[in-house]
């Protein structure tokens, strides 16, 4: 087995880069780059509505700003392309049909509404109420789903009624019963588009990513994820979960906070080696009002310094630390 390291670098074109999502990007470049490793970006942007025009070279221009590269995207090409998830339906498509085939997917004709109704409330931390399994058995396929509800279904994936551990290499090891906490999950909505654990898992390991950085509100996307990795016979990623940038009000950063966009940083005439001194600041890599690039900080990295509690990110401060 190879022991080259790669990485990825997964933004989606919902809007600007901001302060919080730089600092993850950071962590992830130097961990790829400090052991000569591989790094990919790709473009996740299947959820539509929320996608902007030009975001995704809005993204692009950003994270070279800040000094990161990459080996293969969207933007320099590379073996396992498409880099845009909306490019690779395909693939998730043939993942579906797998899950069906073997039985591990029903179709479901359930609203939010109807799931909000029949639900308890949802766990601390729960990315919205547990599915309770509603039209489980309901349907002999998605034919007869489709004449009962008069559209197309959403499929769910069976997830086994027992803890999923696994070892975040900052965490330590976590374990989730996903069948508690979160129930059955969508993997494709009912309007075809495959939802992200998928689209996740199938391109992580159609791209040989054997590592994945990200922030640490994902934690809870990661049991999921691992559930379908078995059921497709698929790696697992080695994952690092980093502790969030959040606003003073202890709220993940946001427009509520003020502008913390990379672009407002850029046009107010910062330039981008003071804006990675910050980031690696709140990396513990360096002490505060350092300048620095991210090829700088290469020696300095080590997954130790970082510290686990999230940063508290309050826009006049930063600025004046810029």
């Amino acid at each position: 087995m190879s022991s080259l390291v790669v990485g990825r670098l997964a933004p989606s074109p919902t809007g600007a880069l901001h302060l919080g999502n730089a600092r993850t990007f950071l962590l992830a470049w130097l961990s790829v780059r400090s052991r000569a490793g591989r790094l990919i970006l790709r473009i996740e942007d299947l959820d539509g509505p929320r996608v902007k025009p030009e975001a995704t070279r809005t993204l692009i221009h950003d994270l070279r700003w800040l000094g990161l590269d990459w080996d293969d995207g969207p933007d320099v090409g590379g073996p396992n392309g498409p880099y845009v998830q909306t490019e690779r339906t395909e693939r998730y498509q043939r993942a579906v049909e797998q899950l069906n085939a073997a039985g591990q997917l029903y179709p479901c004709v359930c609203s939010r509404t109807d799931i909000q109704n029949a639900a308890s409330a949802p766990h601390p931390g729960e990315d919205g109420p547990r599915y309770p399994g509603t039209c489980q058995g309901r349907f002999e396929d998605g034919a007869a789903a489709t004449r009962f509800a008069g559209r197309e279904p959403a499929w769910r994936v069976r997830v086994p009624a027992e803890e999923i551990t696994f070892c975040d290499e900052l965490l330590g090891n976590v374990s989730m019963d996903v069948s508690r906490l979160a129930g059955d999950f969508v993997v494709q909505k009912n309007n075809g588009t495959p939802a992200y654990q998928l689209a996740v898992v199938v391109d992580d390991a159609a791209m040989g990513v054997n590592e994945v950085v990200r922030g640490d509100d994902l934690l809870s996307s990661t049991p999921r994820q691992i559930v379908l990795q078995r059921y497709l016979e698929l790696p697992r990623p080695a994952y690092y979960h980093v502790p969030l940038v959040i606003g003073p009000d202890g709220l993940r950063l946001a427009k509520r906070h003020g502008d913390t966009r990379l672009s407002a940083f850029r046009d107010a005439g910062i330039e981008a080696h003071r804006v990675v001194g910050l980031l690696a600041h709140w990396c513990g890599l360096a002490a505060p009002g350092e300048s620095l690039t991210p090829q700088q900080l290469l020696p300095r990295f080590d997954w130790r310094r970082l510290p686990l509690s999230p940063v508290v990110c309050d826009r006049q401060r930063a600025l004046e630390q810029l």
